[in-house]
């Protein structure tokens, strides 16, 4: 199920991983993933991983027996959680790293969702460092990024324009013009 979302040479390690990771799901889900899956392309090559997981989080009792590329590979695995607070927990610690590229769609990936705490914590940690690998990530993958941008406009639209009457004030709106090099230039 992950396979595809991670570089050939990590087949070892993903295994590892998906082979620590719970068995059991949320409210005894017969599906433990989604049946939709997220697509993207980097270094000419396709990127491909569930767009939820419903696995429980159990990372905690795992994470003392993993290197920390693993780590990073459960941190990017649990990203896609069907709990929005197992998402922001796994999405802070991969980016307390020093992730490595293959890292790079399960963190833009997140920031277009719903979750604004996940987009603030994502700003916050962002903001201040250097994010070309991002945005290099972003112009290569321009069409779904433009997709994510409009997706994080009707979420804020939906849920937070209460809070941010102007989308120019609006945190999802800064981080991915900020931290990940949108532009409407990459509309055209």
């Amino acid at each position: 199920m992950f396979q595809l979302g991670f570089p050939k040479y990590l087949k070892d390690d993903v295994a590892k991983v998906i082979g620590l990771t719970a068995d059991k799901t949320w409210n005894n889900s017969r599906y433990d993933i989604s049946e939709d899956f997220i697509h993207y392309w980097q270094n000419n090559r396709a990127v491909v991983f569930p767009y939820r997981i419903y696995s429980i989080d159990n990372s905690n009792e795992i994470e003392d027996i993993l290197n920390e590329r693993q780590k990073m590979i459960l941190h990017c695995i649990y990203s896609r959680s069907s709990d929005g607070y197992v998402r922001q927990k796994h999405l802070r610690s991969l980016l307390q790293m020093d992730y490595e590229d293959w890292a790079i769609p399960y963190i833009v990936k997140i920031c277009d969702e719903y979750v604004v705490e996940i987009l603030e914590m994502t700003y916050g940690i962002l903001k201040d460092q250097d994010t070309e690998r991002i945005k290099f990530f972003c112009s290569e993958n321009r069409e779904e990024f433009c997709k994510s941008y409009s997706r994080m406009i009707s979420y804020w639209n939906e849920f937070y324009r209460p809070n941010y009457y102007k989308f120019h004030h609006y945190i999802g709106r800064k981080l991915f013009r900020e931290c990940f090099g949108y532009s409407k230039s990459m509309e055209r």
